[in-house]
């Protein structure tokens, strides 16, 4: 079996893969949900979903940095990971031993995507093609809102989403426009007045990367006098599996926010 991967690598697998390693949370979780629980061997001490389920494979180390002696070990015949996430330097390095599947999920539909080449490679289309099928129902019953919003990920220095992002291509496809769609870095170091003058509806405040909570809320508000100022799951900015819960969510902030807008 061969496959070009999304940064245009050749993969081949001598069977469908039985052992896998998984260095991005967002994977990792996909393969549970896809019934693959007993084919994930290694993955990320970040990948944390399924809670119970995910302590049965091997922490290999971190989505940057990985425990090269601990991956020999698990026999892999297969690594997924993320372009976004795990460093050209280890893909390298793990490319020489076993076969590296890289994607590159900027959008739902790359996410949609993703989920069906995982299927493939590892036994489960029937199972991707369900979970294909309740994510893009989810898209289609979605009712967009007209907003601006800033999304911080980072306090000090100021980071926020930009745009070519995946977190950005599914709050647009909720309608939400990004004030720094524009920038030419995908995570910009950015200034609180930078966004003041875009002049965002809403800015939300992750809570991953950096773990904003409710004690930031006041400092923000006072910053941003004239804008709505909220947390926001981290999560959201996960792809794959955890889309079903992301579009949940989104789908009940529009309605909050067209009951705002109705007053």
């Amino acid at each position: 079996m061969e496959w070009i991967d999304d940064v245009n690598r050749k993969v081949k697998l001598k069977r469908t893969a039985t052992r896998v390693v998984s260095l991005c949370p967002s994977v990792t979780e996909t393969l549970f949900a896809l019934n693959l629980r007993d084919e994930v061997v290694g993955r990320t001490r970040f990948c944390i979903h399924p809670s119970e389920e995910v302590k049965r494979a091997q922490n290999v180390g971190g989505t940057k940095k990985v425990d090269d002696a601990r991956i020999e070990a698990l026999r892999p015949d297969l690594i997924l990971a993320v372009k976004e996430e795990n460093t050209q330097e280890i893909i390298a390095s793990l490319e020489t031993k076993y076969p590296v599947y890289v994607f590159d999920v900027r959008t739902p539909r790359d996410a949609l995507r993703m989920i069906e080449q995982i299927g493939a490679m590892c036994g489960r289309q029937d199972e991707a093609a369900k979970l294909v099928e309740e994510i893009r129902e989810r898209l289609l019953r979605l009712t967009p809102v007209v907003l601006r919003y800033a999304y911080l990920i980072w306090e000090s220095p100021t980071m926020a989403v930009g745009g070519d992002t995946f977190i950005d291509s599914l709050l647009q496809t909720a309608g939400w426009q990004n004030v720094l769609a524009d920038s030419l870095e995908h995570y910009p170091v950015t200034s609180l007045e930078t966004i003041r003058k875009n002049i965002p509806d809403v800015v939300f405040l992750s809570s991953e990367p950096y773990p904003f909570k409710e004690r930031h809320i006041a400092a923000y508000k006072a910053a941003f006098p004239d804008c709505d100022v909220q947390l926001i799951d981290g999560e959201l900015s996960w792809f794959g599996a955890r889309m079903r819960q992301s579009l949940d969510k989104l789908a009940e902030m529009n309605d909050k926010m067209r009951k705002r807008q109705a007053y």
